[in-house]
């Protein structure tokens, strides 16, 4: 059922909406433009087959964040973790990832949700700080065209 509406949701997000894949206990936000659905599966699979789908889309492409608090987590004091982070890793290998002290991805949640849509994909996972959360950015506009763009405007103005 998740990915019915994902894909339903999906057309409409871009540029500075976010989409969560999370753990078990992510609390239920009560921000309006926040949205849950819960997945009832497995971490793994589903932010796999988010990024699969998020990179065939064209219009969006994915910036990720971690939670700095995972690199941390050992097997005494989190049984189950070093097979999570090797999943994560797996999947995401071939993205950048930014790593933030759990506090701040939710202040960059929060200024985000007062303005745009955040998704957020609850899984089963049990293992703390393995949610990932991924910042829409355009799939069709570099921050390089974004630059030039800017100068060109820049220049013509001062004239």
């Amino acid at each position: 059922m998740w990915r019915k509406v994902f894909n339903q949701r999906l057309p409409l997000l871009g540029h500075r909406n976010w989409i969560l894949v999370v753990d078990q206990t992510f609390p239920l936000q009560s921000a309006p433009g926040i949205e849950v659905i819960d997945t009832q599966q497995p971490l793994k699979p589903v932010l796999s087959e988010l990024l699969r789908t998020l990179d065939s889309a064209g219009h969006v492409k994915p910036i990720i964040y971690t939670d700095l608090e995972l690199n941390y987590l050992d097997e005494t004091i989190c049984p189950g973790v070093e097979a999570t982070r090797a999943d994560m890793n797996a999947v995401l290998k071939t993205y950048p990832i930014h790593t933030f002290l759990h506090e701040e991805v939710f202040a960059k949640l929060d200024q985000a949700s007062k303005l745009f849509q955040v998704l957020v994909l609850k899984t089963t996972s049990r293992i703390p700080y393995s949610s990932v959360f991924i910042e829409l950015d355009c799939g069709y506009w570099t921050t390089e065209a974004e630059q030039a763009l800017r100068a060109k405007m820049e220049s013509q103005q001062a004239r």
